[in-house]
C-alpha cells in the first residue's frame, strides 16, 4: 500500500468517525472500533477519564452527543499511525452553562480501526463544569 493510499484510509476512517458521531450513528461507530479500543479525555466532569472497550466508547459519545453538543470540523490532519480531528464543539445546558471549546480528537489505527482515542480540550476546566453528574 502506498503511503497516499494509507493517509487516505486514515483519513476516511476519522471522516467516518465523525459523520457516525455527528449522525447519532452507534451503529456504524461502533463498527469503526477496534473491541479493545481506549478513550482518555483530561478532567473531572462526568466523561472524564479513560474507559475501555468499545461498548464503553459507544456509551461515552451517545453521553456526549446526549448533552445537545454541535461539533464543527475545523482540519483533518493525518499521521503515520492515525488522525486528529481540529473540532469546534459548542453547546448550552438547560440551566444555561455554555460549552465553547477548540479540541483535537487524536485517532490511533491499525488495520482500519481505530484503536485508542485521546482528546486534547482548550478549555478542560470548562468542559468538566459543563460534563458534571445532575
Amino acid at each position: 500500500m502506498s503511503t497516499n493510499s494509507a493517509a487516505l484510509t486514515i483519513a476516511t476512517i476519522a471522516e467516518r468517525f465523525l459523520t457516525a458521531f455527528q449522525a447519532r450513528d452507534w451503529e456504524a461507530l461502533r463498527g469503526l472500533l477496534a473491541d479493545d479500543i481506549a478513550w482518555t479525555m483530561p478532567g473531572t466532569g462526568t466523561i472524564s477519564g479513560t474507559v475501555h472497550g468499545a461498548e464503553a466508547v459507544v456509551d461515552r459519545a451517545r453521553h456526549i452527543a446526549g448533552r445537545g453538543l454541535h461539533t464543527e470540523l475545523l482540519h483533518v490532519l493525518v499521521g503515520a499511525h492515525g488522525a486528529a480531528l481540529s473540532l469546534h464543539n459548542t453547546a448550552t445546558a438547560p440551566d444555561g452553562r455554555r460549552l465553547d471549546e477548540y479540541l483535537a480528537t487524536v485517532l490511533t489505527t491499525r488495520h482500519g480501526r481505530i484503536t485508542a482515542i485521546d482528546s486534547y480540550l482548550s478549555d478542560v476546566d470548562g468542559m468538566s463544569s459543563f460534563f458534571t453528574a445532575p
